[in-house]
């Protein structure tokens, strides 16, 4: 579907652009009630720890995106991977139960992988010390390969207390998920923000929905506590009908979906016994990462129109 793609494709440029993320960043987190406060939790981790206290007394699970990306500099890497184990502290003296996610490209992995590498053993430590599970998002195909990789380094060094996410829509990650499965690793499956090209991606929206219902058979059938990442219901209800047919418990997968999107969807699923997961991100850098859950559905740009000619 043409549509499907080049909306995508629209909002990832407009994500790159300078200009619009001066503007948006003027007023899109300015009061509570600000548009961009839809989908993020705010800038700073006490925002963002006070918006997780109120999640979970919806009985909704948490995990918590600073967020962040292609830092430059070793000195920005350093930068984010001390707030990620901020992060981790605040969280214990918080009293709260949260996962938390991040990107390899926000330690450094446009640097160098053994940067990258260390940044990240430098928080899966404390993490694991603390309990914690960390999730390694999945940025565009350029970096898939890296990411995989620096995933395994760490699985082979014993850390068990990582996951990564994989996305639907790359036609390698079938044999990634089969990789996955036979480490006995965590995937979260999800269908994939960026615009990606033909020789690497699907294009229409049906192509990527059956790969979706594909991987994430093999996932429920022999994967390890998998995370079912989706806003569709059609997605939604074909994992439940699949999971009945297998006779699985509620408890041996998870569903995730983000911060402001689908509630409805979020509050019945708890209803019915099962467990659902917010993604829930914040931080100064949060732009790009709004611009891509537009991409997803541009009708949501009428809203945020809305709100910048409000706030003006």
């Amino acid at each position: 579907m043409r549509l499907y793609a080049g909306a995508k494709a629209v909002f990832y440029a407009l994500s790159r652009s300078a200009t619009l993320k001066r503007l948006a960043s003027k007023y899109g987190m300015r009061t509570r009630e600000s548009f961009a406060r839809r989908f993020i939790a705010g800038e700073t981790v006490e925002e963002a720890i006070e918006t997780a206290r109120y999640i979970g007394t919806q009985g909704l699970l948490l995990t918590l995106d600073y967020l962040g990306e292609s830092v430059r500099t070793p000195d920005e890497a350093d930068t984010a991977t001390r707030e990620y184990v901020r992060l981790l502290d605040v969280i214990v003296a918080s009293g709260i139960e949260a996962n938390i996610s991040l990107k390899l490209t926000q330690l450094g992995a446009g640097i160098d992988r053994a940067t990258c590498v260390d940044n990240l053993r430098r928080i899966l430590e404390p993490a694991g010390r603390h309990g914690f599970f960390v999730r390694i998002d999945m940025e565009n195909s350029p970096w898939t390969e890296l990411t995989v990789d620096i995933f395994e380094t760490l699985w082979q060094q014993e850390y068990r207390n990582v996951g990564i996410a994989l996305q639907a829509a790359l036609y390698r990650t079938e044999q990634d998920v089969q990789r996955m499965n036979e480490l006995g690793a965590r995937v979260r499956l999800v269908k994939g923000a960026y615009k990606e090209p033909s020789t690497v991606a699907y294009q229409r929206k049906e192509d990527v929905d059956a790969a979706f219902l594909r991987l994430m058979r093999a996932l429920v059938d022999s994967g390890t506590y998998p995370a079912i990442a989706t806003h569709d219901p059609l997605m939604i209800a074909a994992t439940r009908s699949y999971a009945a047919e297998r006779r699985l418990a509620n408890d041996r997968f998870e569903f995730q979906m983000l911060y402001g999107i689908r509630r409805d969807l979020q509050s019945s699923l708890v209803s019915d016994g099962y467990r659902m997961r917010l993604y829930v991100p914040f931080g100064h850098e949060w732009f790009p990462y709004f611009m891509r859950r537009l991409g997803e559905r541009p009708a949501n740009l009428g809203f945020v129109v809305r709100g910048i000619l409000r706030e003006r």
